[in-house]
């Protein structure tokens, strides 16, 4: 009976030692997913950083585009003036 009880308690240690080491390993195992989730948040900001960069880049080169077509219209609009007011100076003439 006695030699029953000590294997029983021999079996419970050992079950308390590989839980002990499990909740170790666990807490191994979150401890490096923290600073792995740490890390892809800072990635995240930098990118979200460089994406705002681009978007104002972006930004700032339409509105040049913009005013180029709007210059560019702008000539336009006077050339064919000038070639309409040369074109009726000739039939005048």
């Amino acid at each position: 009976m006695m030699e029953a009880i000590k294997k029983k308690m021999q079996m419970l240690k050992l079950d308390k030692e590989n839980v002990l080491d499990r909740a170790e390993q666990a807490e191994a195992e979150q401890k490096q997913a923290e600073e792995r989730s740490k890390q892809l948040e800072d990635e995240l900001a930098t990118m979200q950083k460089k994406l705002k960069g681009t978007e104002d880049e972006l930004d700032k080169y339409s509105e040049a585009l913009k005013d180029a077509q709007e210059k560019l219209e702008l000539a336009e609009k006077k050339a064919a003036d000038s070639v309409l007011l040369k074109d009726t100076l000739k039939l005048r003439a």
